[in-house]
């Protein structure tokens, strides 16, 4: 199975430290920054599967990356940590693009569940693209057959 690639995005060295240890027991490829321009930088050079992004940045607000990196990778999971949790916040987040939503400190139990679900979400998409990709070229073929034999 190929190892999943996460990207952690938070201004707090030991929450980053934290969430790092916690996916890499489970796994994952963890890469870290430590600011917004950090974050937007590894993601032009690498591919993630999904990204934990703090809601504030010392150069930019979460929600700000979030809409980046949605516009650039929509198909990177991106779930959103704060500390300091709100119904207008965690609604922004989410229609600006966020899958998830989680509040400091976050507990690793918790993180592991929604990272497991969103990156099984993930995969369902792909495979549910895979499977219409076949089924439309299947279409086509017995369409182009039919075509063949009414022509012969």
């Amino acid at each position: 199975m190929e190892k999943k690639s996460i990207l952690i995005v938070d201004d707090d060295k030991d929450i980053l430290q934290t969430l790092k240890n916690i996916l890499q027991q489970k796994g994952y490829s963890v890469e870290t920054a430590e600011t917004g321009r950090e974050a937007m930088e590894n993601s032009e050079t690498r591919f993630f599967n999904l990204v934990l992004l703090d809601i504030n940045l010392p150069d930019m607000e979460g929600v700000q990356l979030l809409t980046s990196m949605h516009r650039e990778t929509p198909r990177m999971m991106k779930i959103m940590i704060t500390g300091q949790p709100s119904l207008e916040n965690t609604l922004k987040a989410l229609n600006l693009g966020a899958d998830a939503y989680i509040v400091k400190p976050v507990m690793p139990d918790k993180l592991l569940e929604v990272v497991e679900e969103k990156l099984r979400e993930q995969e369902e998409a792909e495979n549910m693209s895979e499977e219409k990709v076949k089924d439309w070229i299947e279409t086509r073929i017995r369409k182009m057959d039919r075509k063949r034999e009414l022509c012969a």
